[in-house]
C-alpha cells in the first residue's frame, strides 16, 4: 500500500462523510475568516491612510501654533501648562497665534536650497456652495494659501491657473475649486468652472482654476476644498486665527536638516531665548499616517488573538472526531492490516485526512476572510487587497492544526491489533 493510496483512500473518507466534515470545515474555515478578514481590512486602511498622506509629500513639514493649555472642565476652568524640564515658556506670546507678519518674514527669511515655503491659514469648514440653482453638499472646506500652497500640499491645477502675487496682495475674491465642488456644481464638464461665478457663503467669488483630483477617500476628502489667499480668507469670521506655514525640500533626505533649521529660523521669528521652550509645532506631512498605521497595526495582534483561540477549539473538535472515526472504523483498520497493510500506512491515512479536513477549512476561511475584508476597501475606495503573507500564514497554521490534532489519533489507530480489530462490534 503506498502513499498515494492512503492519500486517496484518506480523501474518499473525508467525502463520504460529507456532514462531519462540513462541519468541522465551517468551524476552521471561521477562525481563518475572523483573522484573514481582520488582516485585509486593516491593510485597506492603511492602504487608504498611505495614499491619502502620500499625495501631501513626504518631503514637506508644517509649523503650526501650539496652544500648549489643556483646559480641564470647560472654559472657565483653568488650565494646566505642560513644559519641559529645564526650559521655560514665553508668556509674552504663549497664547498668541502665528501672525501674518511673522508667517510673512518667515518665507522672507528661511533660506534652503531647494526649498519651497507657502504660507496658509484654515478657513470655515462644513461650507455649503452655490452655482446658479445648483448647491454642493455642506462638507466643503475653505483654504487660503499662497502660490506655494498647491506645491507644497500635493495638488496641481487641471484648468485655469494658480494664485499669483496680485492676488496674495489685494486679497480679491478669487479661488481654487476642488474636483468633487466642480463635479457637483457643473457636472459631466467641470472644465466649465473657470471664470464662472460662485458663491460661499454670501460672497460671490471667481473660479480661477480646477484641482487634479486626489482622490478622496473616507479617511481624507481632499477634494471637497475651495481655495483662496491667505489675505481674502480673513473675510471669513470663522477662520482659523493663526496661521501656518508648509515647507517642501527638493529631497527628502534633507527633510531633518530642513526641519531643525527652520525650527531656529521660526524660534528667532517668535523671539524666543535659547531657554524658553518652543511655543510651535514642526510636523512632518506623514506623521498621522505613521500614528494610525502604529495604531493599527497594534490591531493585528488582537486579530491574530481572536483566530488562534478560534482555531484552538477548531483543533480540539477535529481531535474529537477524529477519535470518533478511529472507534467507528476499528474493523476497517483490522481489515487493512489483515490484507497486509502497515501500520505506517494507517497512520498516513488519518493524518491526511485530518490535513485534508485543516486546509479545505483554510481555503474555505481565507477565500471569505479576503472578501468580507474588501468591503472596507469598497468602503475606502482603495484597490483590492490580498494579505499575501498572512494567506500564507493561515495555511501554515491549518496545516499544524490538521497535523497536531490528527497525530494521536492517528498513532491510536496504527497501533490497534488487527485480530482484535476485526473483532469489534
Amino acid at each position: 500500500m503506498t502513499t498515494l493510496d492512503s492519500l486517496s483512500l484518506a480523501w474518499r473518507t473525508v467525502r463520504s462523510n460529507k456532514l462531519r466534515t462540513g462541519i468541522t470545515v465551517a468551524i476552521i474555515a471561521f477562525g481563518i475568516m475572523a483573522l484573514i478578514g481582520i488582516i485585509t481590512a486593516i491593510e485597506a486602511m492603511n492602504q487608504s491612510l498611505r495614499e491619502s498622506f502620500s499625495s501631501m509629500g513626504a518631503n514637506a513639514f508644517s509649523i503650526r501654533f501650539k496652544d500648549s493649555r489643556v483646559r480641564m472642565g470647560g472654559r472657565n476652568s483653568g488650565g494646566i501648562t505642560k513644559k519641559r524640564r529645564g526650559l521655560k515658556e514665553k508668556k509674552s506670546n504663549l497664547d498668541k497665534p502665528i501672525r501674518k507678519e511673522e508667517a510673512e518674514f518667515f518665507k522672507t527669511h528661511f533660506i534652503f536650497p531647494g526649498a519651497e515655503v507657502s504660507i496658509y491659514r484654515r478657513g470655515p469648514g462644513a461650507q455649503e456652495i452655490h452655482y446658479e440653482e445648483k448647491k454642493t453638499n455642506p462638507q466643503i472646506t475653505l483654504w487660503g494659501g499662497d502660490e506655494n500652497y498647491l506645491a507644497v500640499n500635493g495638488y496641481s491645477v487641471e484648468s485655469g491657473r494658480n494664485l499669483n502675487g496680485l492676488d496674495i496682495q489685494s486679497g480679491r475674491n478669487v479661488c481654487l475649486i476642488g474636483s468633487n465642488v466642480a463635479s457637483k456644481l457643473f457636472g459631466d464638464r467641470p472644465e466649465k468652472s473657470v471664470d464662472k461665478i460662485i458663491r460661499i457663503g454670501s460672497l460671490p467669488y471667481r473660479v480661477i482654476g480646477l484641482l487634479k483630483s486626489k482622490g478622496s477617500s473616507a479617511m481624507m476628502r481632499q477634494d471637497d476644498v475651495i481655495i483662496t489667499s491667505y489675505t481674502n480668507i480673513r473675510h471669513f469670521s470663522n477662520a482659523n486665527p493663526s496661521y501656518m506655514l508648509g515647507v517642501m525640500v527638493g529631497n527628502v533626505k534633507q527633510l531633518d536638516v530642513a526641519t531643525d533649521e527652520a525650527t531656529s529660523v521660526f524660534r528667532a521669528v517668535r523671539k524666543l531665548e535659547p531657554i524658553e521652550d518652543v511655543n510651535f509645532v514642526v510636523e512632518r506631512s506623514d506623521k498621522f499616517a505613521e500614528l494610525f498605521i502604529g495604531f493599527l497595526s497594534s490591531i493585528t495582534g488582537s486579530a491574530g488573538a481572536i483566530g488562534l483561540i478560534t482555531l484552538i477549539g477548531a483543533a480540539i473538535g477535529l481531535m474529537n472526531i477524529m477519535l470518533v472515526a478511529v472507534n467507528e472504523r476499528t474493523k476497517e483498520v483490522g481489515l487493512i492490516k489483515a490484507i497486509g497493510g502497515k501500520s505506517k500506512n494507517v497512520r498516513q491515512q488519518f493524518l491526511f485526512e485530518s490535513l485534508i479536513i485543516s486546509l479545505l477549512g483554510a481555503l474555505f476561511g481565507i477565500v471569505l476572510g479576503v472578501l468580507v475584508g474588501n468591503l472596507f476597501s469598497i468602503v475606502l475606495k482603495t484597490g483590492f487587497v490580498v494579505p499575501w503573507l498572512w494567506v500564507i500564514i493561515g495555511i501554515v497554521i491549518c496545516s499544524a492544526v490538521g497535523l497536531s490534532a490528527g497525530i494521536y489519533p492517528a498513532m491510536k489507530a496504527a497501533r490497534l491489533n488487527p485480530i482484535a480489530a476485526l473483532r469489534y462490534e
